[in-house]
């Protein structure tokens, strides 16, 4: 039984949903690829974003462990409410929260808490994914600020966020993880140009290519040190692969729900499905993966409110969650057959959706490569 507190939020988040994503619009919206921006406010008005900011810092203090309950139902509902709440908290609070001037955090605190506003990471170009120190994009010292030049690729929720926080090399090195910055570049600046880029699945968070043409930035546009960028990234990945982690083993349990309902009312042979044992073994085994991860989400969780070190358990959770999903998003279609395959089932709209995660925020090869260092098995490197 949850606490009281944490109940009381979980209740307010489900009336939400049930009011502003029914099934109905999920799939309208899905269908039109529309994405959740309009849902901010009411978010911020709930509170929901300014629960991982501490009181002082003019938040409501909650602990990791209830954000994390509030992420797994949000994705067990509707991802595209899942995916826009990280976006404002492990994009954007974190970041400026750990890294960001006084004067940084005094204007955008606020506008993010009250959902008024979100921030897109801006990080993936053409030639850098997972090896992030690859990135091109350059950003010079001019007078009074910075001129950016480069391209970056697949930057989800692009055209509805504030701001980008953008990785730029501003060192003499051509590569490698030395020399990147960080900065807070405003979507609307002249010479900022958007393409959306067509994609399989995740239709409500749209994705877009970026060219970035002399793009004047002020000296206050410098989100934490000089040359320091890709640490200051590093630092809160943890944030972000918890966040996913989380939010996909909602997904995940939605999955095995659908696929559960359908084996209990879909008969063959005289009987329903689920009574089979191939079937039910099957559920079970669903069943099995998802509480798992959930395990794995809460210990990442307590790690976290503790202050403890969570390289490896952050790099865990987030592939036992992403994997956990696409294995149990395919196991339902394969129980429910045509009747997940149609446009019209919501199995087939989480599995599509399910095939990006485990290789966004971090490919998982990449990220076992991460815990064989943690291990000791390897040389020390990326994240």
């Amino acid at each position: 039984m949850l606490p009281a507190e944490q109940a009381q939020i979980l209740g307010s988040v489900e009336a939400f949903l049930a009011k502003r994503l029914p099934p109905a619009e999920i799939r309208r919206r899905d269908a039109g690829h529309v994405p959740p921006y309009d849902l901010l406010p009411e978010m911020g008005e709930l509170g929901l974003f300014a629960l991982a900011v501490p009181v002082a810092e003019g938040g409501l203090g909650a602990d990791w462990a209830t954000v994390a309950l509030v992420q797994e139902a949000l994705g067990q509902h509707a991802y595209m409410a899942a995916s826009i709440f990280n976006r404002v908290v492990g994009f954007g609070l974190a970041s400026i929260r750990a890294h960001g001037t006084a004067a940084q955090r005094a204007e955008m605190l606020p506008l993010l808490m009250a959902g008024r506003a979100f921030c897109a990471l801006a990080l993936t170009e053409p030639q850098a994914g997972s090896d992030a120190a690859a990135i091109r994009t350059r950003a010079t010292r001019q007078a009074g600020g910075w001129r950016i030049n480069g391209r970056k690729t697949w930057i989800s929720d692009a055209e509805g966020a504030r701001w980008l926080i953008l990785p730029a090399r501003t060192g003499p090195e051509k590569e490698g993880a030395r020399g990147i910055s960080l900065f807070l570049v405003p979507t609307d600046a002249p010479g900022i140009a958007m393409t959306p880029l067509p994609k399989v699945g995740n239709n409500c968070m749209p994705s877009f290519d970026i060219g970035l043409q002399d793009v004047a930035l002020p000296e206050e546009a410098l989100l934490g040190q000089e040359g320091q960028g890709f640490g200051h990234l590093m630092s809160t990945l943890h944030y972000s692969r918890a966040s996913m982690a989380a939010t996909v083993t909602g997904a995940a349990e939605a999955a095995l729900r659908i696929a559960l309902d359908h084996a209990r009312t879909r008969e063959q042979f005289g009987q329903p499905i689920g009574r089979f044992q191939a079937v039910a073994h099957r559920l079970v085994d669903m069943r099995l993966r998802v509480d798992q991860s959930r395990l794995m989400v809460r210990h990442l969780a307590q790690l976290i409110d503790a202050g403890a070190p969570c390289r490896r358990e952050a790099a865990q959770a987030k592939i036992i969650a992403t994997e956990t999903l696409r294995d149990v998003a395919d196991a339902g279609m394969q129980i429910m057959a045509s009747a997940g395959y149609s446009a019209e089932s919501d199995m087939q709209r989480l599995w599509r959706d399910s095939r990006l995660y485990t290789f966004g925020e971090g490919a998982n090869e990449v990220l076992r490569d991460t815990i064989a260092r943690e291990m000791g098995l390897t040389a020390r490197g990326r994240a």
